[in-house]
């Protein structure tokens, strides 16, 4: 059960998403949900509680936050992330999915091949700096670290 089985981004004081944004995130959380694996290891003689757990996104204070609940609501773990090392492959990510979105209204399918697998190498880049980031707080898989790091983008759009 070492897994999230809900996740919650607090996109309060952000500005309404495009369209794209919109669905990315969307697309992102459901997949998520459906697949994933969470483990929060044991830290300073600390036991972890068992999972699934409800995680909480946010951007407080130019910091990534992770909130982690138990299903019932109870506190699991809560850990700041500084934003500095997904700020270049946050930009960059974006930057070539305008270019992607674009592509897939105007470009022959040959081409919009081309932008997407450089769309995915970047996101693949993302979720290892991501995954480096969560070492000895979280243990997470390649597709939970690509999921998770599409949801930062999301909140890193209006931030």
């Amino acid at each position: 059960m070492s897994r999230i089985c809900h996740i919650e981004l607090d996109d309060a004081n952000l500005p309404p998403p495009t369209p794209e944004i919109e669905q990315e995130r969307k697309v992102a959380m459901f997949d998520l949900i459906e697949e994933n694996s969470f483990i929060l290891p044991k830290r300073d003689d600390r036991i972890a509680p068992d999972g699934p757990y409800r995680v909480g996104l946010a951007i407080r204070e130019k910091r990534l936050v992770f909130d982690v609940q138990t299903e019932d609501n109870k506190p699991a773990a809560e850990f700041h992330l500084s934003l500095s090392p997904f700020r270049q492959v946050v930009k960059d990510y974006w930057a070539i999915c305008e270019s992607y979105f674009d592509a897939v209204k105007n470009l022959p399918p040959s081409q919009i091949e081309t932008i997407d697998m450089a769309r995915r190498g970047i996101h693949n880049e993302g979720a290892r700096v991501l995954e480096e980031r969560l070492e000895g707080k979280a243990e997470i898989d390649n597709d939970t670290a690509r999921r998770l790091f599409t949801l930062i983008c999301v909140l890193h759009f209006g931030g």
